[in-house]
């Protein structure tokens, strides 16, 4: 039992790490996205709803930016400027 706890402490660990790395990757790439966009008409929760949708539909293993992959995607961005409210 004594080897049991530090185990699952390990455990909780290295899981608990491994999301605040896939969260600060994510949110790096809505900064840059929010930055790409700053000079547009619309209020900045606009734009962070937008570039936040976006991130959620892009793969976790895509290397392109936000900004590079709207391009490319219509459909997506036309759903993201929707549920962001962008006009």
């Amino acid at each position: 039992m004594k080897f049991v706890l530090p185990i699952i402490a390990l455990f909780v660990v290295l899981c608990s790490s491994g999301l605040a790395f896939a969260g600060s990757d994510d949110a790096k790439w809505v900064a840059k996205c929010i930055s790409d966009n700053k000079d547009e008409k619309v209020s900045i929760d606009v734009i962070t709803k937008y570039c936040t949708c976006m991130n959620n539909k892009m793969d976790d293993n895509e290397t392109l930016s936000i900004t590079a992959w709207e391009k490319t995607h219509p459909a997506e961005r036309a759903a993201c400027d929707k549920e962001s409210g962008w006009k």
